[in-house]
C-alpha cells in the first residue's frame, strides 16, 4: 500500500513540474499572452474543434486546469455561455500588454536620448570648425548676478561637464576661441577650458 501512495505522490510531482510556473497559483484570473500578439484559439474540448478566438491580452477567469496543457473556463458562444479550453502555454498571470507600453516608452526613451546626443555633438562640432587661435589677452568673469559665477567647461557646449567655476572679476587668459566661447586658461592653477564669450570682458 505504501508503495502504491509513493507511486501516486510522484506521479502527482511530476505533473506539477509540467505546470508552467505562471500558472502555479491555480484557478483565477489570467491573461492571454501569445508569441507576436495574436489570438489564442477557443476550442470546445482539449484538442477539440475551434470555437473562436481570443485576442492578445484579453482576461479570463479559469475555472479548473484540466491537464498541465489545458485551462478550462466559461466562454459566450452563440449567444450561450459554455466550458471552452485554452492552451495554458499562452496564459500569464499578468496583463502582457502592460510590459509591451513598458518596452514601447523605454525604446521611446533610448531613441530620443540617442537623438540629444547626436545634436549636442553635432553643434560641438559646428562650433569647433569656428576655432582659431588668437594672441593671448586677458579677460574677466561676469557672470549674470554680481553675486554669481561662470561656468567654465571642458568643451564648448552649455552640454559638457563644468570643469571649474569662476566668480565675478576671475582672470583668464583667453589662448583661443570659437564663435561663442573663448577658450582660456586660468593663471592660477593652469587649468584650461572653455568660456561663454557673452559673461566676459575685456576690462
Amino acid at each position: 500500500m505504501k508503495k502504491i501512495i509513493s507511486i501516486l505522490l510522484a506521479a502527482l510531482l511530476l505533473a506539477a513540474l509540467f505546470i508552467p510556473s505562471a500558472l502555479a497559483d491555480g484557478v483565477g484570473y489570467y491573461y492571454v499572452n501569445t508569441e507576436n500578439g495574436r489570438t489564442l484559439n477557443v476550442r470546445n474540448n482539449p484538442n477539440g474543434a475551434i470555437l473562436g478566438q481570443l485576442s492578445f491580452g484579453t482576461r479570463i477567469y479559469v475555472q479548473e486546469f484540466t491537464t498541465p496543457e489545458w485551462a478550462m473556463f466559461y466562454y459566450n458562444y452563440q449567444g450561450g455561455e459554455y466550458a471552452a479550453w485554452v492552451s495554458t502555454r499562452y496564459l500569464s498571470k499578468t496583463d502582457p500588454r502592460q510590459k509591451t507600453a513598458s518596452n514601447t516608452s523605454a525604446a521611446s526613451s533610448t531613441s530620443s536620448a540617442s537623438t540629444d546626443a547626436a545634436k549636442i555633438l553635432s553643434d560641438m562640432n559646428a562650433e569647433f570648425k569656428t576655432g582659431k587661435l588668437v594672441t593671448s589677452f586677458t579677460v574677466y568673469a561676469r557672470p549674470s548676478r554680481a553675486s554669481g559665477w561662470v561656468n567654465l567647461r571642458w568643451a564648448p557646449s552649455t552640454e559638457t561637464e563644468r570643469i571649474a567655476t569662476c566668480p565675478q572679476g576671475k582672470a583668464l587668459t583667453v589662448i583661443g576661441e570659437t564663435k561663442n566661447w573663448y577658450q582660456v586658461q586660468d593663471p592660477e592653477t593652469g587649468m584650461i577650458g572653455f568660456i561663454m564669450k557673452k559673461f566676459v570682458s575685456a576690462n
